[in-house]
């Protein structure tokens, strides 16, 4: 707090308070977390009217609820005084009670069965199955819809599920998605979903050969890749001289020299990086892991980064937030963002416009290079062999030759 102000009188004001014996800790977290003097003052003189407003109405610290947050809020618009941001600064205040064991919680409201169900569902595919938190993620999001079409009145029990249901819950989900690729996800997530219903005995029969599968032609399309010359320029388009653009060019060599995905990226941590030995250590899905090499290029920029552009702040993760609060990213998106920034930059509009791009990218030209299948496969970490043959029908000016001519000729 002594840092924040200099005049002694306000020091004892803000700690006179209702919130006054919560000020430093609040302040000292806001600084951790990257926050500027000034926003960090604003916080604190806005806690300060919050203390005011909760005396005026007699409301104990313990009992501060998100609706007296809400009311607060309410009385501050009228008062013309609200802000963007106010809300968030006022539910980190109350996080922060309730961390200190200030604010009393209302009991927990006993969770349905259908809601035990599928926490129990997540503990399988985490624990048991070991699958990669996206993974889960997206499973979970499937067996819910499953669940509430199945058992809309919130029962957990699925006996009088049919085949024919199944089915139908399917073709509904397929027309919704609009997508081969999501539909074939849907269908793999009820098929878990199923497989675990019938192993906890909520069903009798066998009903995961009842999903249908998804049409998905294999190899179908070919796979988007970027010219040598449109990785320069995408590439070039990074102001290196800028704690962002040290970020940024980081998170591209990543992507464009080892062919990350962009969830690897955004899981990356400091303890990953053995400088030492030259290799990232690259979580896989579930407990396994890849040591890749770390070329010089790559490390040099991480290095730059780390050194000249990350914000001091408490998380391990490799790339963080440049602005309050510093921490990771939220979700691989950020990644992307990066990514379809850069090619606006550079002037590039390829049909596609994610970080999967340079992975493509990648394997593209390891194969021009004269780099086999299986050491493209290695390097992306594919976990099948059919998945790097995709690849094999990359370059079509290789391919042309080998194909037999017309019956009859062209006329």
């Amino acid at each position: 707090m002594e840092q924040l102000y200099k005049d002694a009188r306000t020091l004892e004001r803000m700690r006179a308070g209702l919130l006054g014996a919560y000020v430093d800790a609040f302040a000292r977290q806001l600084i951790d977390q990257g926050y500027a003097r000034p926003s960090i003052r604003y916080s604190l003189q806005l806690v300060a009217d919050f203390g005011r407003w909760l005396m005026q109405r007699r409301i104990l610290v313990s009992r501060v609820t998100p609706e007296s947050l809400s009311g607060y809020l309410r009385d501050r618009t009228r008062r013309g005084h609200f802000r963007p941001g106010d809300a968030s600064i006022l539910r980190r205040l109350r996080n922060l009670l309730a961390e200190q064991g200030i604010v009393v919680e209302d009991p927990p409201i006993a969770p349905t069965a259908v809601e035990q169900l599928e926490t129990e569902f997540r503990y399988y595919l985490e624990r048991e199955r070991r699958l990669a938190p996206a993974t889960v993620f997206h499973y979970l999001e499937f067996a819910r819809r499953f669940l509430a079409q199945m058992v809309p009145k919130g029962e957990a029990s699925l006996a009088h599920v049919q085949a024919a249901d199944v089915v139908d819950f399917v073709q509904r989900e397929a027309a919704r998605l609009h997508h081969a690729k999501r539909a074939k996800l849907m269908t793999t997530a009820v098929r878990s979903f199923l497989q675990y219903a019938r192993y906890r005995g909520l069903i009798e029969a066998d009903l995961k050969p009842s999903v249908p599968a998804v049409a998905n032609w294999s190899m179908a399309s070919l796979p988007r890749a970027l010219s040598a010359v449109e990785l320069q320029r995408l590439l070039a388009s990074c102001e290196r001289g800028t704690a962002v653009g040290r970020r940024n060019w980081a998170i591209l060599l990543l992507l464009a020299r080892l062919g990350l995905r962009a969830g690897e990226v955004t899981a990356l941590t400091l303890d990953d990086i053995d400088w030492a030995a030259a290799e990232l250590c690259i979580q896989g899905a579930g407990v396994s892991a890849n040591r890749l090499p770390l070329p010089h290029e790559v490390g040099a920029a991480l290095a730059d980064y780390l050194r000249d552009g990350r914000p001091a702040c408490t998380s391990r993760r490799v790339f963080v937030r440049m602005r309050a609060p510093t921490r990771g990213f939220k979700s691989s998106s950020a990644v992307s963002t990066v990514v379809r920034r850069a090619l606006a930059r550079a002037g590039l509009d390829p049909a596609h416009h994610g970080a999967h791009l340079l992975r493509h990218t990648v394997a593209t030209q390891m194969l021009r290079q004269g780099a086999s299948l299986a050491e493209i496969g290695e390097l992306l970490r594919h976990r099948s062999p059919q998945t790097t043959m995709i690849y094999a029908k990359v370059d079509l000016d290789l391919l042309r030759p080998l194909a037999l001519p017309w019956p009859g000729g062209v006329s």
